[in-house]
């Protein structure tokens, strides 16, 4: 196994790993909890949001030439309503919060400090361009007896908690997407996690 890096990527090199970043994502979020079934063509279209939005991050992991891993943020400013009203619905300024989009990372490649680094990474963008206050993510909530729970399933709490983070009791919002098993999109209930950029 070659030397793992973590890189920002920007410009061109981004705009050329789309394609490989969109793979990923749909790798990584087929598993528990998001049972995402998604397409090539959404997901570049999405992760192109990040190419175009001022002041957006994309942090990736490789293993040698191989895109491994994944993190993206972006000012919550450049999110769509659905999204920012549950923050001002919850008395945040929507211009001071940095939001954390998603971190995937292979299975064979977590335990080696990847994931501490998306957020280290993420968080010094946020803090470097000196006008956000809060940094920001959300998590699927699925119920403790949903069918596709693999019995030795770890939820990210304690991970997160360790990072900073902390849920905010009632901040709840919904992202729309279609799990394995369902032939339409349906809605899913998000718990927001925040920490200060003091």
């Amino acid at each position: 196994m070659s030397e793992v890096r973590i890189e920002r990527l920007t410009g061109e090199r981004l705009k050329a790993l789309l394609p490989d970043l969109a793979r990923l994502r749909i790798t990584v979020f087929r598993a528990f909890p998001y049972l995402y079934d998604g397409s090539l063509a959404y997901e570049e279209r999405y992760l192109r949001t990040y190419v175009q939005a001022a002041d957006s991050v994309i942090v990736g992991a490789f293993d040698g030439e191989t895109v491994i891993g994944a993190a993206t943020g972006l000012p919550l400013a450049h999110e769509p309503p659905a999204l920012t009203d549950t923050f001002a619905a919850h008395g945040f300024e929507v211009a001071k919060v940095f939001y954390f989009g998603e971190s995937v990372l292979l299975p064979d490649y977590r335990g080696r400090g990847l994931g501490v680094a998306f957020f280290r990474e993420r968080e010094a963008h946020a803090r470097a361009l000196g006008r956000f206050d809060w940094a920001a993510f959300c998590g699927v909530v699925r119920p403790p007896e949903h069918l596709r729970r693999p019995a030795d399933h770890v939820p990210l709490d304690d991970f997160w908690r360790r990072r900073g983070f902390a849920p905010v009791a009632g901040m709840l919002g919904s992202i729309g997407w279609r799990d394995l098993d369902e032939t339409e999109e349906s809605a899913k209930p998000m718990q927001f996690w925040l920490k200060e950029l003091a």
